[in-house]
């Protein structure tokens, strides 16, 4: 089957009811995405689907095919970071880390269809669970690249 993986067509050879999940981290090689829970409860695997954040571990790869996906690999470079990865650096999110591409992949796709969210509609995106309970930083660093892109 072929997907289009941040901005690249690529032939997979693959199952297609494998999760999308192990398709980027197995056969692709594409490891930012992380595996968590496998019942889309934690957001670790967090990715763009169309856009639209999307849980990875439990979209089988056969439904993506013909779609545009983009990974935290895509999400901005070390010349370039986005201002969300800024942020985040500013912010100090981080704790273990696990977490944290999920999270960025989320408040991603949150800031492009709401550039200005609220404190609510942050909670209401960016349901991810964190262990270290970084939340309060991670809304402060949304807020921060909200700005950022004014």
């Amino acid at each position: 089957m072929e997907l289009r993986v941040n901005g690249k067509s690529l032939a997979v050879d693959a199952d297609p009811a494998m999760p999308l999940l192990w398709v980027l981290r197995d056969v692709l090689n594409m490891t930012g995405t992380k595996f968590g829970c496998g019942v889309a409860a934690c957001g670790a695997c967090t990715v763009h689907i169309d856009g639209e954040a999307v849980r990875s571990c439990v979209v089988p790869a056969s439904a993506v095919a013909g779609k545009t996906i983009h990974t935290i690999e895509s999400l901005g470079s070390a010349d370039k970071p986005h201002p969300l990865q800024e942020a985040w650096i500013a912010e100090q999110v981080p704790q273990c880390g696990y977490c944290q591409s999920g999270m960025l992949m989320a408040a991603a796709a949150l800031l492009a269809r709401k550039p200005k969210p609220t404190d609510s509609e942050i909670d209401e995106a960016v349901s991810n669970i964190c262990r270290c309970g970084t939340y309060q930083r991670v809304r402060a660093a949304i807020h921060r690249a909200a700005g950022a892109a004014a």
